[in-house]
Order: structure tokens, then C-alpha cells, then sequence
């Protein structure tokens, strides 16, 4: 994954593409909580990226950003978040390392040391030539992404590409292998690997024969870009989650003005910002397939268990490591905690009744079907030609209510009244702006 975070602009593409461009310069950077001038920086660097990667574009001046993300609105390549990893996941000088580090290492296995002279040989005169320890560090993060591995035996260790899997199949096996990925990458979450991957097997493609080239076999269009963006911090708590570490992070909640605060190094212009500092032990990873979002679980000594959404949360990094049992402890607290929760709502049990109407005589009872398929522990508690009745114990009514809501007139709540009366209320003023005019 990639070796630096960056926060800012995943903030700035994602109030890019929900706002569709309807703020100016000024808005947009008072809402990041940045300075025009870093807005500006940032915004000609992101065009670059965009030049770079989509070469069809007009090369015409001024060429508004959000006119490229419209521009390949359908195309299933560049994801935005993959697009970010591709812009910095590497500095310069680390891009130019590890591709020459590839490159040995593709023609025939060699050590640290090996690898250090081929750098001396083949590295540009311009950048500064690296050192042993740099290298070994390098060779550490290829090998835990996966790109290489070591080959068993005595010291000094000997490093190759790991690509045993491409090299065995054959071009119409590669093109299968590379549909199913593009299909799984779309469909299924999380989905930034499966792009890389993807993105891998159309380049081993287009290697193995160049007048043969991937068919893209679907197109996907993004309603939910924070469910890609937010993969970004993903893996990093994941990984936080498996060494039982607490994390620290600076934290934006969806209801300030703010997402993002520059981190300033320098006292002289340290300024408050809308973000909490947190720390705290992450449990659990939510995804939320309802409205594309990620939420995190954790433990912190002063709130209990506390639920962050993964948008708000910036400059992540790990704290110190919890003792086995405690974590194990925590985990069965969130667990009872969350046992009746329709998503991740830690609220009061409460039991739920709700009538559901039969489509008249059509077959299959599509209104049965849906419950019973997404009514997770309710149960059917009585039924007639015309309904049914279905019942649940639930932690509060307000994850669930938007289910309820979507049945429309097929459905009729009993219990709780107060959550009863909340729907009159609701479909009230629903009809109220539909009367006529």
C-alpha cells in the first residue's frame, strides 16, 4: 500500500465530486481549513496527475478539474482513490529507486548488496545514490506489499519478483482471470487491491500480446466515492486492529464546517483547528452498503466503546500496544453491546413490530422474499393471506427506519408508537409536497 498518507487530497476530491464545483476558491479552502495558495497548489498538481494518466484529454488552458473527473465519468479504470495512490504513494526520488530495484530484480534474483551496485551503475546522475540501509528498508516494503519475495536459504538473503501466478497462465487464461477481478473489484468491498491487481494483469496483457488488449466487459458508475476514498485508511487500521495497538488520529465530525487541517510544524503559525486530537482502540470495521460509508468501533478509556466514520478521520498513526486479554475483553463488551444493532447503534434494546402488506395475487410474494432475506434476526410472528407480521429486537429505531421507509405503503408499523407516530409525521409531509400546485 502506499507509503505516505494523503489526507488532504482525499478531502479535496471528495467535497470536489459531492459539491460538483458549486463552491469558489475561497469556500473550498476555508471548508478544507487551508490557505488559498495551498488550494492553488494543490489543484495544479491534481491537474498534472490528471494529464499524465489520461493522455486523450484536450491539452486546452484553464481546463477545469471537475470537467476531468466528468470527462471519464464512466470509466472504471481510475478509480478516485486509486488515482491518488498512483499520484503519491512514492516520492520522486523512491519512485525512481524502486523501479530501478524492479527492474534488476526482474532479470535475475539478486541480494541487498547486489542491488546496491546495480544502483550505483544505473541510478540518474541528478539524484542522490542511496544507501544500504535505504535499500534493505526498500526491499522490506516491496516484500510485505507483496510485489516481492525471498528466496529460502542461508544469509545474505536473495530477493525476486513475485509473479509465479502470471507467468504460469496462458494469454486467454490471463484475460479470464482479468474479467473476474474488474467484476469482483466493482462489486465487492473493499476494492482498492482488486484495482491494483487489476490494473497489473491489463499491463501483463497487453506484454504478452500487444494486438490484444483487455476488453472492458462492464462499465460502473460511482454513486458513493467516499466508500473508495476511505479505503485509504482502511488497511492501516486493520492492521492496528490484528497488533492490538490503540490509534491517534485527528478527528472531523460530519457536522463541522471543517474536514481537514494542515499539520503545522512550525510554532510561529500553529492555529486552532475544528478537528479533536483522539486516541482510542479500534475493535471493529463497519461497512455501511446503505449509504456507501465506513465506520470505525473502538474502546477509549473516557467514552467507552465510540463509533468514528472513517471520512473524518485524519493523519492516523499508531499509539501503544493493549495486552491480549484486555483487547479480547473489549472485543466481547463491543459484541454485547452491538448484538441487537440493525448497523452499529449501542442504544437501548427495544422490540420493533411492523405489519407487511402482500403484493395482492402476484407470485413470488417479492415482500415476504425481501424480509426474509434482509430482515436479519426478525421473525414472522403472524400471518394471513393479505400480511404478515414481522418482529425484532433492535438497539433504537433510527438504522432501521430507513428499511422500513422503503417498503412504502406495504408497510404499516405497530410498535414502538413513538417511532409509529414518526412515520405519519414523515409520510405527512412526504404527501405535502405533492399536493397540487
Amino acid at each position: 500500500m502506499a507509503k505516505e498518507s494523503f489526507d488532504k487530497e482525499i478531502q479535496f476530491l471528495r467535497i470536489l465530486v459531492l459539491t460538483s464545483g458549486a463552491y469558489n476558491r475561497q469556500q473550498f479552502a476555508e471548508r478544507l481549513g487551508i490557505s488559498i495558495h495551498t488550494f492553488d497548489k494543490t489543484l495544479k498538481r491534481l491537474k498534472e496527475i490528471v494529464s499524465t494518466i489520461h493522455q486523450q484529454l484536450p491539452d486546452e488552458q484553464g481546463k477545469e478539474f471537475a470537467e476531468s473527473i466528468r470527462y471519464s465519468y464512466f470509466d472504471s479504470t481510475d478509480p478516485l482513490l486509486l488515482f491518488l495512490f498512483r499520484a503519491k504513494s512514492l516520492k520522486e526520488t523512491e519512485s525512481q529507486r524502486i523501479s530501478l530495484l524492479l527492474a534488476a530484480i526482474n532479470e535475475k534474483s539478486l541480494t541487498a548488496m547486489e542491488l546496491l551496485d546495480a544502483c550505483y551503475d544505473r541510478f540518474p546522475a541528478n539524484l542522490p545514490l542511496p544507501d544500504e540501509k535505504t535499500i534493505r528498508t526498500d526491499l522490506k516494503y516491496l516484500e510485505e506489499v507483496g510485489v516481492i519475495s525471498r528466496i529460502p536459504g542461508p544469509r545474505p538473503y536473495s530477493y525476486r519478483i513475485h509473479n509465479g501466478l502470471v507467468e504460469e497462465l496462458s494469454q486467454d487464461e490471463l484475460l479470464d482471470l482479468y474479467d473476474f477481478v474488474d467484476i469482483m473489484a466493482n462489486t465487492q468491498v473493499p476494492s482498492l487491491q482488486g484495482y491494483l491487481l487489476r490494473d497489473g494483469l491489463k499491463k501483463r496483457v497487453a506484454r504478452g500480446d500487444p494486438d490484444k488488449t483487455a476488453i472492458e466487459p462492464f462499465l460502473y458508475k460511482y454513486h458513493y466515492y467516499s466508500r473508495i476514498l476511505d479505503e485509504a485508511h482502511l488497511f492501516t487500521l486493520l492492521a492496528s486492529i490484528r497488533k492490538r495497538c490503540k490509534v491517534k488520529f485527528l478527528y472531523f465530525s460530519p457536522k463541522n464546517s471543517k474536514s481537514y487541517a494542515s499539520k503545522n510544524t512550525n510554532p510561529l503559525f500553529e492555529r486552532e483547528t475544528e478537528g479533536k486530537q483522539e486516541i482510542t482502540l479500534p475493535l471493529k470495521i463497519v461497512y455501511d452498503h446503505q449509504y456507501g460509508r465506513w465506520y470505525l468501533l473502538s474502546y477509549s478509556s473516557r467514552y467507552g466503546i465510540k463509533k468514528y466514520r472513517l471520512e473524518g478521520m485524519t493523519q492516523i498513526g499508531e499509539d501503544d500496544a493493549v495486552p491480549e486479554e484486555w483487547f479480547a475483553e473489549k472485543n466481547k463488551e463491543l459484541e454485547e453491546k452491538t448484538k441487537y444493532s440493525w448497523l452499529i447503534d449501542t442504544g437501548r434494546p427495544l422490540t420493533l413490530r411492523a405489519r407487511f402488506f402482500n403484493p395482492g395475487n402476484a407470485q413470488p410474494n417479492f415482500i415476504k422474499e425481501r424480509v426474509l432475506l434482509q430482515g436479519q434476526w426478525g421473525q414472522i410472528v403472524e400471518e394471513d393471506d393479505v400480511s404478515f407480521v414481522y418482529e425484532i429486537i433492535v438497539n433504537g429505531t433510527t438504522e432501521i427506519k430507513p428499511w422500513l421507509r422503503s417498503f412504502g405503503s406495504s408497510c404499516e408499523v405497530l410498535e414502538p408508537i413513538r417511532l409509529r407516530r414518526e412515520m405519519i409525521a414523515e409520510w405527512k409531509e412526504i404527501r405535502h409536497c405533492y399536493e397540487s400546485i
